[in-house]
Order: C-alpha cells, then sequence, then structure tokens
C-alpha cells in the first residue's frame, strides 16, 4: 500500500512539471525509474516486498498491449503501406540479424553461459520499445518514413522474438524434461495465430464500432470504452490459444481503422493517460529491481549491456537497410534509436516465468536488466540531441524521399 501511495504522490508532482520536463532530456522513464531506485535505498526491505512477479509482469504486458494498440490505431494504412519495405528489411532479415549476431556475443562476452543460453538472452533483448521511442516517433522533426518504420519494427519485433525465445527455452529444456522443440510450429501458433485473432477481433470490433457511430448509438465517453476494450479482447483471447498478444493488438489497431476511422483518435485519447501510467508503473517497480541487482553486476555484463545496444543493433540495421535510398545519417539513426524497455523486461519475465531454471539464469536475469536501464537513460538522454543532430546531418527534407539526401 505504501508504494502504491508513493507511486500516486509521483504520478501527480510529475504532471505538475510534465509541460516544463517536455522538450529536455529528462523523460517519464528516467523520472519513475530513478523514483524506483530512491524508494528502495531508502526504504526498508519488506516495503519493496509488497509486490509480485507476477503482478510485474502482468502490468508489464498490459501496458505493452495498450501501447502497440494505440500506435498502430494511429499509424495511417496508406502511410505503411507506401513504406511497406523498410519495416520488412528490418523485421524480416534485420531481426534474425540482431538475435545471430546477440547470440554470439553473449558466448564470447559472458563467460559460463551456454550457447543456447546465449540465444535466450539475445532473443530477450531483440526487441525495441515503442515507449522508450516515442520521443522519435511523434517528433515532426523526424521524417515520416523514418518514424513509421521504427513504430512499425517497434510493434511487430516483440511478438517476433517471442518464438525465438520460445524455442530456445523449449531447446535448452529438452534434455531436462524430455520436451521436443519446432520452430516452425512456434512461429505458426505466435505470430500466425496472433495475425488471425488480431485482425479478426480488429476488422469485427471496427466495423461495429463504425456502424454504431455512424448511426448516433454511442456518445463519445463510450466510444474510448469501445475502442479500448479490443486491445484487451486481444490480450484475453491470445492467452487462450497461444497466441502472441503483441502481434494481435498492434494488427488489431491496424485493422480497427478499416471500418473505423476514428479509432486512432479514440484510442490516443486513452492511451496516452491510462497506457502512460501503466508503463511508467513498470519502470517505478523496475527501479526497484535495479537495486536488488546491483551487486551483482560485472564488467562483462556491462561490456555485453553496451554492445547490445551499439553493434548488435546498429550493424544489422546498417546491413539491411543497404540499398534501400536511405542515406547513412538515417541508418545510423534508425540503428541507434533501437531502445531496449517494455517488450525485454516482459520476454525476461516470461523466461522467469517458464522456471526453466538453467544454469545462466542469473546472469540472463542480470544482463536483461543492465541493458535496459542503459538504454533508459542513453536513449531518454539522446533522443532530443540526436533528433537535432540527425536534422542537420540529414538536411531538410521537402521534395525529396525523406532521410535520402546525405549518403
Amino acid at each position: 500500500m505504501i508504494l502504491l501511495l508513493v507511486f500516486v504522490a509521483l504520478v501527480l508532482g510529475y504532471s505538475l512539471v510534465s509541460r516544463r520536463l517536455d522538450g529536455t532530456v529528462v523523460t517519464g522513464p528516467i523520472v519513475f525509474t530513478a523514483a524506483g531506485i530512491a524508494v528502495a535505498l531508502m526504504a526498508p526491505t519488506d516495503l519493496a516486498e509488497g509486490y509480485g512477479q507476477a503482478i510485474f509482469l502482468h502490468l508489464a504486458e498490459l501496458g505493452l498491449v495498450l501501447l502497440l494498440f494505440t500506435d498502430a490505431a494511429r499509424t495511417g494504412l496508406s502511410s505503411l503501406w507506401s513504406i511497406r519495405s523498410l519495416p520488412a528489411r528490418l523485421l524480416l532479415l534485420g531481426l534474425p540479424l540482431t538475435v545471430a549476431l546477440g547470440t554470439a556475443a553473449a558466448w564470447l562476452t559472458l563467460p559460463g553461459l551456454g550457447l543456447l543460453e546465449a540465444a535466450i538472452l539475445a532473443a530477450i533483448l531483440a526487441p525495441t520499445d515503442a515507449g522508450l521511442g516515442q520521443v522519435i516517433v511523434t517528433s515532426p522533426s523526424v521524417p515520416p518514413t523514418v518514424r513509421e518504420a521504427l513504430n512499425v519494427e517497434a510493434g511487430l519485433n516483440d511478438g517476433l522474438s517471442v518464438p525465438f525465445l520460445l524455442f530456445f527455452m523449449a531447446v535448452a529444456a529438452a534434455p531436462l524434461e524430455g520436451t521436443a522443440a519446432s520452430l516452425g510450429q512456434f512461429m505458426v501458433e505466435q505470430l500466425g495465430y496472433g495475425v488471425a485473432v488480431g485482425g479478426a477481433i480488429g476488422l469485427a470490433g471496427g466495423w461495429l464500432l463504425g456502424q454504431a457511430s455512424r448511426r448516433g448509438w454511442m456518445s463519445d465517453v463510450f466510444a474510448q470504452a469501445g475502442v479500448v476494450a479490443l486491445p484487451a479482447l486481444c490480450l484475453l483471447v491470445s492467452d487462450q490459444v497461444a497466441a502472441s498478444m503483441f502481434i494481435a493488438a498492434f494488427v488489431a489497431g491496424l485493422c480497427v481503422q478499416v471500418g473505423f476511422d476514428a479509432a486512432g483518435q479514440h484510442s490516443l485519447a486513452f492511451g496516452e493517460v491510462w497506457g502512460q501510467i501503466l508503463n511508467l508503473s513498470v519502470f517505478f517497480l523496475f527501479g526497484i529491481v535495479v537495486v536488488r541487482s546491483a551487486t551483482s553486476f560485472d564488467p562483462a555484463m556491462l561490456a555485453y549491456a553496451v554492445a547490445s545496444l551499439t553493434v548488435v543493433r546498429m550493424l544489422p540495421v546498417a546491413l539491411v537497410l543497404a540499398g534501400s535510398g536511405l542515406g547513412w545519417p538515417t541508418r545510423m539513426f534508425m540503428g541507434w534509436f533501437g531502445p531496449r524497455g517494455l517488450a525485454s523486461i516482459v520476454l525476461g519475465l516470461v523466461y522467469l516465468e517458464r522456471e526453466v531454471h538453467l544454469p545462466g539464469e542469473s546472469t540472463i536475469r542480470q544482463v536483461t536488466i543492465l541493458t535496459v536501464l542503459l538504454s533508459i537513460l542513453l536513449h531518454g538522454l539522446s533522443a532530443r540531441p540526436g533528433i537535432a543532430l540527425y536534422a542537420r546531418l540529414s538536411g531538410a527534407p521537402s521534395g525529396r524521399r525523406p532521410g535520402s539526401r546525405s549518403r
């Protein structure tokens, strides 16, 4: 109860100065993570014991589902179609390369970590975070092509990472449990079912909402409630059919626009408030976890965390965007702004919830925490200066394909 009191007071305090902080390098995730760290350092041990891992996981899942749906609902289908090749490069080529490079780096950098354990860690840290990258994908100073490509990538790569994670976990557990693993099966269940669930809920829900709106049956207040019910349905249905709730939520956000073009406006009105509060609560709890884990960090973990945010992310992006017509400032910008945050927290908690109990479990947990912490700080502090630098290097995009000026 005391933790809840502290968090609510923090939300009130942050809201009072939010406009002053907007435009600075001090982001919400930085503030709430720092607050969680401060609470854990100052409070008695039992104060930080008032939440469980399962509650942390459910909060993170719900926050991410709302964020993905909201981002997708405000992504215009026409603009998405116009940049379809960029997300395809980042997801279909860049993500597997990131997992492969991350696996090799972890196996070489972290002593005692087996190859499958290294692959599990790489899969956990492969997805980017739409929340931490929100400054980028909403900035008018960033070309629409770049914003939409990064937004779609962040919306889908967490769901695409889940089959890799589950596959590696199943293979690692096979000698212990005698189970067989099939990456194809995981892909069908997580991705195929996720697209099917999201598409069905988005299309059906959008048609119903659109019909009710045109006939004047629906009030504005409950229009928001109706739209927000769709990602909640995605979460609940996906859990029943072993689908990726994250893929389902993002696909539903895209499909709902077919029948109800005001979905983005209504979901944004709700998601900007409650989605943000859920996400900030996760970062607050994450700050408490950081304090509990800080004494176990070592130089090898720090080296891998830095590599994960730089070469493991940036090299695959640079390779898959070669020949796309984008200049080197754009490729470097898109490579750097692939923050690790909410999605990696969720996948890390999913791994711990499965209780595979591998020898390297503690290392996987600590490196995930350290990498996310560094990403919150480095990507948060560099977002606005990075946008300004990118604008100077790439030049004005008017009259040209955005981001393609400098080679």
